[in-house]
């Protein structure tokens, strides 16, 4: 009888043995979906980019999350929804980060467009992995596109954060917009120097989401 105890109990504890190791040894992907900016445009070193960044913040931190960057340049919002599904088909999303909409704004594009795109991916993303967290990276444009559009723009970021309980970057940007020290020769993009401050930007609201 007491061998019999025995077995069920090593045959528990190895049932019990694979699933730990099936669980805290697989690392959880972090999905960071965005345009240039997350691409990295104009630096010489993929290192640079600010998602290779939080790679780096995570290691350090003894997270077992791996960074996954999809950034795409000139990506827009309507070209991301467009271009999600295949992404979500390709590996599992534990941690989903999405940066776009600078294009549609430096675009003039219709805000209510832009927003409608946004709501889009996040649906996907719900859809195909409910259990994902999300984090929004929001986006300003520069004044010259006009006051009312600039406002609205800014607001749907929000918006569209809240609408989804996700973890929200009011402004990925922040410190280093407008600074030409910080930003390559279109003014647009950030130096590697720059990144680092963007990284800080998003690791004081993502490393509270891991």
């Amino acid at each position: 009888m007491a061998g019999c105890n025995n077995e069920n109990n090593s045959g528990n504890n190895n049932a019990a043995s694979n699933q730990k190791t099936a669980d805290p040894k697989e690392k959880k992907n972090i999905l960071f979906f965005g345009n240039s900016l997350t691409a990295g445009y104009g630096l010489e070193e993929s290192s640079e980019a600010f998602p290779a960044r939080i790679q780096e913040k995570i290691d350090s931190a003894g997270l077992n999350y791996r960074v996954i960057n999809a950034g795409l340049s000139g990506e827009t919002t309507a070209g991301g929804k467009n271009r999600i599904d295949w992404l979500l088909d390709k590996q599992k999303v534990d941690v989903f980060v999405l940066e776009l909409g600078a294009n549609d704004g430096l675009r003039g594009l219709p805000v209510t467009e832009t927003k409608r795109n946004l709501q889009v991916i996040f649906d996907k993303v719900k859809a195909k992995y409910p259990e994902a967290k999300l984090v929004l990276l929001g986006m300003e444009i520069p004044p010259n596109m006009g006051g009312k559009y600039v406002n609205d723009f800014r607001a749907i970021f929000r918006q569209v954060a809240d609408a989804n309980d996700a973890a929200f970057v009011p402004f990925l940007l922040e410190g280093v917009a407008g600074n030409a020290s910080l930003n390559i020769k279109d003014g647009i993009h950030p130096t590697g120097q720059g990144y680092a401050i963007v990284a800080n930007n998003v690791w004081r609201v993502l490393k509270d989401v891991l």
